[in-house]
């Protein structure tokens, strides 16, 4: 869930000094729900697909006994398709989201992802030796 923060905190810092609406891409959903929802329930959902993302992820960890370098290289692969999620999310998107072509914007995306992925096994692991 911190590594999830992270993300979002920065998405939303991103979009605060650029104007690049990656925070509202992250969080966007009106494709699936047209409705108003308030951005704390926007980003619990967000944050339900991470702590799934996160199980899988300490699952196969253990399950394949990965060391710590290990684990990066892993987590870096599978979160590698979530930049990619960048291209539904802005074609079927109703809200304003960065296009496809903005390519800063595509940027800031994949390094808020990347954050997520290099966080994730330093805290997995952080946890995992105080128990």
């Amino acid at each position: 869930m911190i590594s999830e923060a992270v993300l979002g905190l920065f998405l939303k810092f991103i979009q605060a000094i650029t104007e690049l609406k990656v925070y509202t891409l992250l969080l966007n959903i009106d494709f699936l729900y047209n409705k108003y929802l308030p951005e704390s329930l926007e980003f619990s959902l967000h944050l339900i697909v991470s702590i799934i993302i996160s199980v899988v992820y300490v699952f196969f960890s253990e399950k394949l006994n990965l060391d710590l370098r290990q684990q990066f290289v892993f987590f870096f692969v599978f979160t590698t398709p979530t930049v990619y999620i960048y291209i539904p999310l802005s074609i079927f998107s109703i809200k304003e989201t960065p296009a496809l072509s903005d390519g800063l914007a595509i940027l800031w995306w994949m390094i808020g992802h990347f954050l997520f992925a290099l966080l994730l096994p330093l805290l997995f692991n952080q946890i995992k030796q105080r128990f």
